[in-house]
């Protein structure tokens, strides 16, 4: 039954494969073995149980008292009832052998039968799905069905209050298709139309002039860059490795904490994937020109988004940061900004990051990684505030990311989804924007990755509906009216916001070419340890096993990464040798030795928080040269 697996199920054949039959040839071989030892052992049984029956025999020849011969007498018969039973064992391990022989094909042809029933069976659902997602478009596009000049644009669920990520059970593969979540409708409305529902608000009937700047035509900044980077890095090499042989005893633990060799690794570390997030960062140039600040939270809000598309098929795990390790990414000539990432803590795993753009906007995060092993998938959650502030108008939005979900982990091909609520929030004029990214169900009649959201303002007036997914693109809609709809056939009520149509905020850049043999990485992800003069000698550029794993020296890097490893738990027991406090965990007297070099403890004021924040001084040593006081962790 074993070599019937799960992912066994693509064979149509009616007869076993070779290596079934192979297989059964040689388990009834081995039991044929195993019954000849049988055989031999009743043979020396029945030869060592005779001798023993002649010996109580000339026993019982023996003038003896009488109670001792009638205890030889009880233990004759019950050697005699030994021999009986091994004869019979014997017989019956001969019978289960022929019935083995006998009934072999026909338990082979029951079990094809049921692989046979279960693929049928899978793609009979399968096109059910498919069939009812056809109908149920085609019932939606029927011409008799619409009575008014508006048509349907989307259905996105509604968004729930921002709360505390809950994990999930851990029986879960597939979601619901959210039927129970209540939902908001937007239809769209004819330009230069004055339609007013009842018990509805209205606003202008158009896009403004002040809009132009969400206008995505506007949006294609990619010029020739003045410093010529590299496009290309070497291939991935074909190494195989059992991921279950090694996680599988790794159930629960947190994955930082797990030994992995870089086989499952990237070429890029924690802190250079941190800032890949500012990929599209042109998207807060533009938010810069933006008047309104309910217009403004748009960009921001697709900002948040596109951090997430490069993941959709980078499910390679980037490597550990060590404590004290640095990058820096010095664009201010074609990005016009500069970019810098510390880490901070080792356990749990911190990363400071501070980012000032020449444009007009600051953005800074300290984010702890807290990750579990749940056996059939991977969560990711990042913990941490995000902060970003635009100097012109005060600005300042706050946020959180959401969960990742690695599935398949076992057996499958891999694939990550993204869940959860993110709620970006204005603390200067209290706009609000909810964001919720729809996780993945088969039977689901959505498109998949699908983000959808609202932006309202301190009154709680909605004035932009967003969607789009989150591995694509992202639109948005400005509401002219909105009204309650009438209740369904379950009782709820939805929010009905009718919109001008749509404008694009964010699309995906396309991946460079070949990008399936260098870890899917976009362009950007391509510079971003191309070695560079001048950076701090703690930089992730200069980390040896990680360039190792990039040119394909795989053992080598392993070999570099263990090296690498061992240097860091010296140097953290000796800080903890060094401390002389006698009280708390490890991790707390940990965290109280180490000081992290251009990064200090802050109380933050909006969130109550206390994070790690930049305190200067990086980019004046980088002009100096002057890295004396960088530690020696490579």
């Amino acid at each position: 039954m074993s070599s019937h697996s799960d992912d066994s199920g693509d064979e149509d054949d009616e007869t076993a494969s070779p290596a079934d039959k192979s297989e059964l040839h040689s388990t009834i071989k081995s039991l044929s073995l195993k019954l000849d030892d049988l055989s031999t052992c009743n043979d020396l049984i029945a030869k060592h149980g005779a001798a023993l029956q002649r010996s109580l025999s000339e026993l019982d020849s023996l003038k003896i008292p009488y109670e001792s011969s009638e205890k030889l007498k009880a233990v004759n018969e019950r050697a005699t009832l030994f021999r009986i039973t091994s004869n019979a064992m014997i017989n019956a391990c001969k019978d289960f052998l022929e019935l083995a022989e006998t009934h072999s094909r026909k338990w082979q042809r029951a079990l094809q039968y049921e692989q046979e029933q279960r693929i049928h069976l899978e793609e009979t659902i399968e096109q059910l799905a498919k069939q009812h997602n056809s109908l149920e478009r085609a019932f939606r596009s029927a011409p008799g069905r619409a009575t008014n000049p508006t048509k349907s644009f989307s259905e996105g669920d509604l968004l729930t209050p921002k709360g505390e990520d809950s994990e999930e059970d851990e029986d879960t593969e597939y979601f619901d298709a959210m039927e129970d979540s209540t939902s908001f409708i937007t239809v769209i409305t004819e330009a230069k139309e004055d339609r007013k529902a009842e018990g509805g608000t209205t606003g202008s009937v158009d896009w403004t002039s002040s809009d132009n700047v969400l206008d995505g035509a506007s949006l294609v900044p990619k010029g020739p860059p003045k410093v010529k980077r590299r496009v290309r890095i070497p291939d991935k090499p074909n190494y195989s490795l059992n991921l279950w042989s090694i996680m599988k005893n790794c159930i629960g633990r947190e994955l930082s904490k797990i030994p992995m060799p870089v086989n499952f690794n990237e070429p890029l570390s924690m802190l250079q994937r941190l800032t890949e997030d500012l990929e599209y960062h042109h998207l807060l140039d533009k938010a810069v020109h933006c008047t309104s600040s309910v217009e403004q939270m748009c960009l921001v809000a697709a900002f948040s988004v596109s951090s997430y598309s490069t993941t959709v098929h980078r499910i390679a795990k980037p490597f550990n940061p060590m404590l004290g390790e640095t990058f820096e990414l010095d664009r201010l000539d074609d990005m016009g900004l500069r970019s810098l990432c510390e880490q901070v803590s080792h356990h749990p795993p911190s990363a400071a990051h501070y980012v000032f753009s020449k444009h007009g906007w600051s953005l800074w995060q300290e984010i702890t990684i807290s990750s579990k092993f749940r056996g059939k998938y991977l969560s990711i959650m990042p913990l941490g505030a995000i902060h970003l502030e635009f100097q012109a108008s005060g600005n300042h939005y706050v946020w959180r990311k959401s969960t990742s979900t690695v599935h398949n982990i076992i057996v499958g091909k891999l694939w990550i989804d993204q869940t959860g609520d993110i709620e970006i929030v204005n603390h200067k004029t209290k706009d609000r924007c909810q964001l919720k990214f729809l996780p993945y169900s088969y039977f689901s009649k959505e498109v998949a990755r699908k983000v959808t959201g609202v932006v309202s303002d301190s009154q709680g007036k909605a004035h932009y509906v967003l969607s789009g997914s989150w591995d694509e693109q992202m639109e948005c809609a400005k509401i002219m009216q909105s009204s309650p709809s009438s209740p369904g056939s379950d009782g709820k009520q939805k929010t009905v916001y009718q919109t001008l149509p749509a404008k694009l905020l964010w699309k995906k850049y396309p991946l460079p070419e070949n990008a399936e043999n260098m870890y899917y990485f976009s362009e950007l992800a391509l510079t971003l340890n191309e070695h560079e003069e001048g950076v701090a000698p703690t930089d992730s550029r200069l980390r040896p096993d990680q360039r190792l794993m990039e040119k394909g020296h795989w053992d080598e890097a392993n070999t570099e990464k263990q090296r690498l490893e061992e240097k860091q738990r010296v140097s953290r027991r000796r800080r903890l040798e060094a401390c002389s406090r006698g009280c708390g965990t490890e991790e707390e007297k940990e965290a109280d030795v180490y000081v992290p070099l251009w990064f200090e403890k802050r109380l933050d004021p909006l969130t109550g928080e206390t994070a790690c924040m930049y305190k200067g001084g990086y980019w004046e040593a980088k002009e100096r040269q002057d890295w004396h006081m960088c530690p020696n962790i490579f």
